[in-house]
Parts: structure tokens; C-alpha cells; sequence
């Protein structure tokens, strides 16, 4: 039996604090919100992205969520085609992502007077939070990337602006209706989502609970869409050197120690820069989840260096 054909029970929300759906061009939004307590500052709005997998959702920034939301008003969307997003059957594509991230930071600076955002963006979404800011300047005051793509290996890609290194014929064989859908439910079984977390830490131990999340988000209706898209490499960039080194605000930057994203050669094409700070955090690609003081002991005061 697939999980198709299972009973699927309404996903829950990832997050505390307020949620809404934001209607934008890339289709209904789903943020969840938590105000900044009393007398925690004028900080900017602390903007958080997750990263882009079988089962993403905004539970994957959960301890973000709760440590900033003490000190700032902190936001976690849910990009296109994951959690409480827009599901629906379409090409989900580099500009729908990184059109997403545009609507929801004009959104939050509409709500702060016009003032630019801070950003936290996770693994892939890296690469849309980087293109949304090299088209919009200065929409985003601060850029913190976690565990980024674009840096593994040797090769440095210089491809055509807003270009894919997508693979056609791969999108086509693992769309097809035939075998779409088994082949997304082979790729969320329970097991399989545990191996690619620990894959992920590096470690056996993993977070049960945001597990247990992405065994739930991924049996949702149209689940199967955007993770389609990304396995067949469509939204990654073309242009990912170009866009990281076309960056003009302040950069922060972690890279794993553990697991499977610990590459980070291409980083030398930026290391240097005035603006760049690279910290290697000892863990995997969510260090935040293994040792939250430590991971914010080094972010927090990239919030406030001058």
C-alpha cells in the first residue's frame, strides 16, 4: 500500500505564534510569526528559510524560531510546494522559489516601515535568498547561510543568469505519472527519511521530532511536486558562484564537519571579502539542532557587528 492510499491526517502546524497565508505570485505562502517580547529592541525582522528536500517544512528551523523569538520579531516561511504552502501541480522552478522569498521579504518590510530584513537560509535555499538579494539590494540588510550549496568541489559555475542545472530527461523519467507518485513514496518511508537525516547529522542521533514532522509533511496531497523538481537538480543554480560573489550585504556562513555536506572548496572564490565571516561549527548540516547555544554564541553577534 502507498502512503497515497493511506488516510492522511491534516498536517499540523510546524510552528508556534501566528500563522498565515500570505498570497503572493508564487502562490498562497504559509509564515509563521512570533512578535518580539517586550523591550527586546528595534532589531529588524529575523527572516527564516528552510532548506529544500523530500520533506522540507519550517519545522526545520524550529530552534532558530525559538531562540530569536525571545530577542526580535522572527518569521519562517515555507517555501513553494512544501508544509503549509502552495502544493499544486507545476513547474517549480529557480524564479518560483526565489520570487517566493522576494514577496514575503517586501511583505515584512512593508510591515517594519520599509526597512530592510535580516535572513537565515538553510542548505539550498541559500542559493534563492542569495539571488533575491543581488536583484534586490537592499532588501535584506544581513545574509546568514547555513550549510550552503554551491561550494562543494572543484568546479566553479559561471552558467547564464537564472539558469538551472537541471536535467530534462531526468525530470521527465521521474514525472511520469506511472511511477511519480510510488517512486516519491518509496523515497518518504519512515526508514528512508531517518537514513537521509543521519546522512544529514553525520551521527545516528538525530531530532526525533522534526522526523516525525517530515514523515507527516511528506504524506500531505501534492507533496510529491517541488521534491520532483529538486531531485532532478532544477533548482539548483547555473550561475551559484556568480550570485554568492555578486553579494554586496554583510555574509555570515557556516559549514558542517559531519555528514554529507562538509565540501566547501568553492568557498575560496569569496573567502577574504571584507563582508564574508566563515565559521566551521563542529556538527552536521543543522548544527542548531545539536548544540543550539554554541551555533547562536557565534551567529548572535553577527546581528549586531557594525
Amino acid at each position: 500500500m502507498t502512503q497515497a492510499s493511506l488516510p492522511t491526517a491534516p498536517l499540523p502546524p510546524a510552528l508556534g505564534g501566528v500563522h498565515t497565508l500570505l498570497a503572493t505570485p508564487a502562490g498562497p505562502i504559509s509564515l509563521y510569526q512570533a512578535q518580539a517580547d517586550a523591550g527586546a529592541g528595534s532589531a529588524p525582522v529575523l527572516l527564516l528559510i528552510h532548506s529544500v528536500n523530500a520533506a522540507a517544512s519550517a519545522a526545520e528551523v524550529a530552534p532558530l524560531y525559538a531562540h530569536y523569538r525571545s530577542q526580535r520579531t522572527v518569521v519562517a516561511m515555507e517555501l513553494p510546494g512544501y508544509g503549509l504552502s502552495d502544493r499544486s501541480d507545476r513547474p517549480y522552478t529557480l524564479r518560483l522559489m526565489t520570487d517566493a522569498v522576494h514577496a514575503v521579504v517586501a511583505h515584512l518590510r512593508a510591515l517594519q516601515g520599509g526597512a530592510p530584513v535580516d535572513v537565515v537560509a538553510v542548505s539550498l535555499a541559500c542559493e534563492f535568498a542569495a539571488r533575491a538579494s543581488v536583484e534586490a539590494p537592499h532588501s535584506i540588510a544581513r545574509l546568514a547561510l547555513v550549510s550552503p550549496t554551491g561550494f562543494s568541489g572543484t568546479r566553479r559555475r559561471y552558467g547564464p543568469p537564472g539558469g538551472s542545472r537541471g536535467v530534462a530527461w531526468l525530470y521527465r523519467a521521474v514525472s511520469r505519472p506511472l511511477w511519480s507518485q510510488w517512486l516519491f513514496d518509496t523515497l518518504t518511508r519512515p526508514g528512508v527519511v531517518r537514513y537521509f537525516l543521519k546522512r544529514t547529522w553525520g551521527a545516528p542521533q538525530i531530532d526525533e521530532a522534526l522526523w516525525r514532522y517530515c514523515v507527516q509533511t511528506a504524506r500531505q496531497p501534492g507533496a510529491r511536486h517541488a521534491p520532483l523538481h529538486f531531485l532532478a537538480a532544477n533548482l539548483f543554480s547555473a550561475d551559484v558562484n556568480a550570485l554568492y560573489e555578486a553579494l554586496t550585504c554583510p555574509v555570515w556562513m557556516s559549514m558542517a564537519t559531519r555528514g554529507d555536506f562538509t565540501d566547501y572548496r568553492g568557498r575560496d572564490t569569496v573567502q577574504g571579502r571584507a563582508h564574508w565571516q566563515m565559521h566551521r561549527i563542529e556538527g552536521g548540516a543543522l548544527p542548531y539542532f545539536e548544540d543550539l547555544p554554541s551555533f547562536a554564541a557565534r551567529l548572535d553577534p553577527f546581528w549586531v557587528r557594525p
